[in-house]
């Protein structure tokens, strides 16, 4: 894994950023990741899975732990500071009930800025394993490390520092973000399903680096609209289809608050058995 990760070095530094520059912001701080919203069956662990509790919307968890969702369980994740959320406080003193009476449930938060967020799919494991920020007002996340064992997800990447670094790792590969909106899933034994960008944040795209079966290292670079799969020499552009599905998935991360009507579990369901076209 660390030549992956060597590997992956080298290939963003020559097609992203160059990451000579040195962050102008405080010493970095352990970040948090709050979740923001949970449906169905989902659990987390500090220990390896060994002792499993159930997530709730307002719970910080801190870089170790696990996050696992059930067969119908989605979560969103904000990675970064803890939030200060109307639901999110160490203590429950600030929980209130939703400003239209006929709904149960929690007042929703309006982001003040930019946030990464993580839409965890149903029958996912994710592990945070790094995650540090900066002191800065700008709330910028300057190492990030997520491993996904099984599952899929979507991850919605703000503009990055030439100095920050957001990894997702998988059994078989890892994908190098600095600005970016994508899309990844895996197969049951935890190689790459594929691999979709939606929007880039005027980079050049998401850095791939996968470990085939004979112990080789290949590297794509997968640019805004565009999807890769095993088997291909190259990415390709995604269907008008797979495009609006990724636009409705990212716009509903877009907000980051709780709000059951951002899931839309029939396009999900489609986009995590779609073939994308092929």
């Amino acid at each position: 894994m660390k030549k992956l990760q060597t590997l992956l070095a080298i290939a963003m530094s020559g097609v992203l950023m160059n990451a000579a520059i040195s962050a102008s912001a405080q010493p970095a701080k352990p970040g948090y990741a709050t979740v923001i919203r949970v449906k169905g069956n989902v659990t987390y662990s500090l220990d390896g899975g060994a002792t499993k509790y159930a997530l709730v919307p307002g719970k910080f968890l801190e870089p170790g732990a696990t996050i696992y969702t059930g067969d119908d369980g989605v979560a969103d994740v904000i990675l970064g500071k803890a939030l200060d959320l109307p639901q999110a406080s160490w203590a429950p003193q600030r929980v209130s009930l939703a400003p239209d009476s006929p709904v149960r449930g929690l007042v929703s938060y309006h982001s003040s800025a930019e946030q990464n967020v993580v839409r965890l799919l149903a029958g996912s494991t994710l592990v945070i394993d790094k995650l540090t920020t900066t002191s800065s007002g700008a709330d910028t996340v300057s190492d990030t490390e997520l491993d996904l064992k099984q599952g899929s997800m979507y991850a919605s990447v703000k503009k990055l520092s030439p100095a920050a670094q957001y990894l997702v790792k998988t059994p078989s590969g890892i994908a190098g973000v600095r600005g970016t909106q994508f899309y990844i899933s895996l197969n049951e034994d935890g190689t790459i399903k594929d691999v979709s960008v939606y929007h880039t944040h005027h980079d050049e795209g998401l850095v791939l680096a996968v470990t085939g079966a004979a112990g080789t290292t290949d590297t794509y670079l997968i640019k805004d609209g565009q999807v890769w799969r095993p088997g291909m020499a190259a990415p390709i552009p995604i269907t008008p289809e797979v495009h609006t599905l990724l636009q409705t998935a990212f716009s509903a991360l877009a907000t980051s608050f709780y709000q059951e009507a951002t899931f839309d579990r029939d396009r999900t369901q489609f986009l995590e058995s779609s073939d994308f076209g092929l």
